[in-house]
């Protein structure tokens, strides 16, 4: 079925024209939509039949174009009548629907009519829901032309509905243009190209010991969730929408999707390009951004030279240019961040103006979180293209489990795959599965009761890391972020080749300190020059540069025999079509930067960059690895007056020198109370934002905050809330419980929902069961959450706000007090027939933004 159903305005505009009343003459104000609609009022001049018979005609007239359940259409005619009909009954006004755009003018229409398309089946709900969408943009164009003041008061909407309209009215036309043969031929080799490209997933630490490099994508992708925000500022409603991640592009054309570091961006790229190349539905083209940072976003025709796909001279001319013609792209711009930060902005106006001339196309764009600000999407960005924001969420403790099970489970796999050898050697395998089967289980049970353990394991990344050296130590895990990391550069760099048996694959004998250093000579030219990757020749020459300085090195080779050595026998750099290196994280590359940077003692360069956020990283690890003297003159600069920087970028260097105490082993104590002193002021937010965006400082910043009993204000209290369930420490219960006997539902609402960061069963005990259930939903993320409020006694407003099956939602929920259910993640299953084991189940609370559910039990009332 296509992407998207697209109707010709020449013959979808007369259709639409039936629905409204002419005016009188023309509107010189913003009009009620309802007080024309051509079925009511004294000046009516049709019928709610005449509506059904337009809907027949809209049906029919998309069926003859698109792939449609063609048994169906009868039932999706009468459903897209009463949503036509709804337009008489969504109070908005013409201004308000053309700023709402299709899709959320569509959205609230149908939410108009919850249930109408009950019967329907997931096709041809998908269908009408496709044609309606189509139907709106006709209805907005209509209402655009109908009216000179909305064309002088929104001339940028009225411009895009316009140009919406006539490309799709362009791509109608290409769609129905025969593709060249070479075209054809062309791209059947391409997406098998990207099957195999990317349906292989490397994950940090498993080629250790006697393991593959890499694993089939299939077998290891875990599916994360994403979240999508809405309301407003102290709402007691403002709640995140959780999908899964990997779904988003079904719902949502374009995405800017940020996650931190590790938290899976590069791999959901892999698993959407190759779900799209399997699947036929898109041409899938994945642009990392570091590949064409410096140049600018290429031009359509330039899209494979610039990734240096191995396919590009083949390619046949305006290839790539034809696929977003006919709208069956799907632009996969991963690492936004990875570019200078002065030339993000450029990249994003060369993106939007791509995407306004091809538009119909599907788009990603990924980022670190802090790396692009809200202007990206708002006030004239990428949400004037349809773009919405999701954000990559923290792995749930179930998550977590599965991880951990599935990377045993692919290990034991690999020791049965191995070729049988003597008996001995097969004792030793049976041996070898025995101990990760053992080991599976320890590591459960550590990340379980060990906070600093579920603290780290909140990231594939991590979770890969963690599981790698748990089986490297026999069990015996480092517990802080820069000791985890001590611990793998420690196995890849010193213990991973004599552990594969791999001995002698160069001439180059080096120690792991020296590697070490000559690592981080890369990473820190790197971050010096605002790179990603550097050039192959690049790379060289840093290395006969330091080769001096080194004559242990020295002696092994010249520059280029290292860097062979380092990029095929450390399992942390990768090249790029043999021209350039990265390495194969940026959290590695930050890391060992910030260890250059102590090294050489260039701490004012640390200073100097303070107040972006992509040196955030960096500057906590330099105050990891710095002496104690040299760590206490780094915050002292820190907080030291700064001429020529803008006020926030003052406070953030601030805050960066309390977030860098959680990380600092021995420092003077005069040091700490200065940090206490300069930085208490700041953490007095006047925004939710701003609240939650305090929560990455750490706890340090619960001895910031005022006593929540000494603020009698409601918003304020709810403020500190915000911050203190972003602090993922346990400390931070203590805080919370003196806010738990507020009334006030936005407080309640934001400590409810602020138990994933903590210990389950502690903040059930602490928080949960003291909170005033009056009115009050309370979230579930995971079946531990469930059995907590299980524990508790259950709770007649329940809020699904993770991706949980059905049987594990009843497994956990008590039936007889549910009366309220709110599902805000999406479900596995769109059917909710088993609904009818919660007895006293009154009402259902639907998301908007998640797929539409089917079968729900008689007597239970949906809600939007």
């Amino acid at each position: 079925m296509d992407a998207v159903v697209r109707t010709p305005s020449h013959l979808a505009a007369p259709l639409v024209r039936r629905l409204f009343r002419a005016p009188a003459r023309p509107p010189v104000f913003s009009e009620p939509v309802p007080g024309f609609v051509s079925w009511r009022g004294a000046k009516a001049t049709a019928t709610p039949d005449d509506v059904h018979r337009t809907a027949a005609d809209l049906v029919h007239l998309a069926a003859e174009r698109h792939a449609a359940p063609t048994a169906e259409l009868a039932p999706v005619v009468d459903v897209l009548a009463r949503t036509l009909l709804a337009i008489a009954e969504v109070d908005v006004t013409d201004a308000d629907a053309v700023r709402l755009g299709p899709q959320d003018y569509a959205r609230r229409l149908r939410g108009a009519v919850q249930g109408a398309d009950r019967e329907l089946s997931p096709d041809a709900a998908w269908f009408h829901d496709a044609l309606l969408v189509s139907v709106c943009l006709h209805v907005l164009h209509h209402l655009v032309r109908r009216s000179a003041y909305l064309q002088r008061q929104l001339p940028g909407r009225a411009s895009r509905i316009a140009q919406l309209v006539d490309q799709g009215d362009a791509e109608a036309a290409a769609r129905q243009a025969e593709r060249p043969e070479e075209d054809v031929a062309f791209e059947a080799e391409y997406v098998q190209w990207v099957a195999r490209r990317y349906g292989w997933l490397t994950i940090v630490g498993v080629d250790f010991p006697n393991a593959p490099d890499r694993w089939p994508l299939e077998e290891t992708y875990l599916s994360l969730e994403a979240e999508e925000r809405s309301g407003g500022v102290g709402d007691a409603e403002d709640e995140r929408t959780v999908l899964l991640a990997d779904r988003a592009l079904e719902d949502h054309e374009r995405v800017l999707l940020r996650g931190g570091a590790g938290s899976g961006k590069t791999t959901l790229v892999q698993w959407l390009a190759v779900a799209a190349a399997r699947e036929g539905s898109r041409i899938p083209f994945v642009l990392p951004v570091r590949r064409f940072a410096r140049e600018g976003f290429p031009a359509p025709d330039d899209f494979l030279n610039a990734v240096r796909h191995p396919l590009a001279d083949r390619a046949p001319e305006g290839w790539v240019v034809r696929t977003l013609l006919a709208g069956r792209a799907l632009l996969l711009v991963d690492g936004i961040d990875e570019a200078p930060e002065k030339t993000r902005g450029e990249l994003r106006d060369r993106l939007r103006r791509l995407l306004r001339v091809f538009s119909g196309n599907g788009c990603l764009v990924t980022s670190r979180p802090s790396a692009v600000s809200d202007g990206w999407l708002s006030g004239g960005g990428l949400a004037e293209e349809d773009f919405v924001e999701l954000s990559l969420a923290p792995m749930s403790r179930d998550q977590v489990t599965r991880f951990v099970r599935d990377w045993h489970s692919a290990a034991r796999l690999d020791e049965q795959s191995r070729p049988q050898g003597p008996q001995g050697r097969e004792r030793e395998r049976e041996r070898e599965r025995r101990t990760l089967d053992e080991y599976e289980q320890r590591l459960l049970h550590s990340v379980r009761i060990y906070r600093e353990l579920r603290q780290l394991a909140t990231n594939p990344l991590m979770c890969g890391l963690i599981c790698a050296l748990n089986r490297d130590r026999a069990g015996s895990l480092p517990s802080g972020r820069k000791e985890l990391y001590d611990a793998a550069l420690e196995m890849l760099l010193q213990r991973r080749d004599p552990e594969r048996d791999v001995l002698y694959a160069d001439d180059v004998r080096l120690q792991q300190s020296t590697r070490e250093r000559l690592l981080q000579k890369l990473a820190h030219a790197m971050l010096e020059e605002d790179a990603s990757e550097l050039t192959r020749e690049r790379a060289v020459a840093i290395l006969d540069a330091a080769l001096p300085a080194m004559p242990a090195a020295r002696a092994q080779g010249d520059g280029a025999t290292i860097f062979r050595h380092l990029l095929h026998r450390t399992g942390l750099l990768r090249e790029r079509s043999g021209e350039s290196v990265d390495f194969v994280h940026r959290t590695f590359q930050d890391y060992l930067a910030a260890k250059e940077i102590v090294a050489r003692g260039r701490f004012p360069t640390l200073v100097d960059h303070a107040h972006q956020s992509e040196w955030e990283e960096v500057i906590r690890m330099a105050a990891a690895h710095a002496r104690p003297e040299e760590c206490a003159q780094f915050l002292e600069r820190l907080l030291a007056p700064a001429p020529g920087l803008r006020r926030p970028q003052i406070n953030h260097r601030r805050l960066m020198a309390a977030a860098c105490l959680d990380h600092v082993t021995e420092l003077d104590p005069a040091v700490q109370r200065l940090v206490h002193d300069r930085t208490k002021n700041l953490v007095r937010p006047t925004t939710e934002l701003a609240a939650r965006g305090l929560g990455w400082v750490g706890p340090i910043v619960l001895e910031l905050l005022p006593d929540p009993g000494q603020v009698p204000d409601d918003r304020q209290a709810h403020l500190l809330a915000c911050t203190a369930t972003r602090v993922q420490d346990d400390a931070a219960i203590d805080y919370l419980a003196r806010l738990r006997s507020r009334a006030a539902p936005a407080v309640r609402t934001e400590l409810a929902r602020g138990w994933r960061h903590f210990d389950t069963e502690r903040y059930a005990q602490e928080i949960i069961a003291h909170l005033d259930p009056d009115g009050l939903y309370f979230p579930v993320a995971d079946t531990a959450e469930l059995a907590a409020l299980r524990e508790l006694g259950g709770r007649p407003r329940i809020q699904v706000a993770g991706v949980m099956r059905a049987e594990e939602l009843l497994a956990g929920l008590l039936p007889d007090q549910v009366t309220h259910l709110w599902l805000n993640a999406e479900l596995p299953d769109t059917d909710v027939s088993w609904l009818s084991g919660l007895p006293r189940l009154r009402v259902l609370r639907v998301n908007p933004r998640l797929p539409r559910v089917r079968n729900v039990p008689d007597g239970v009332e949906i809600t939007a």
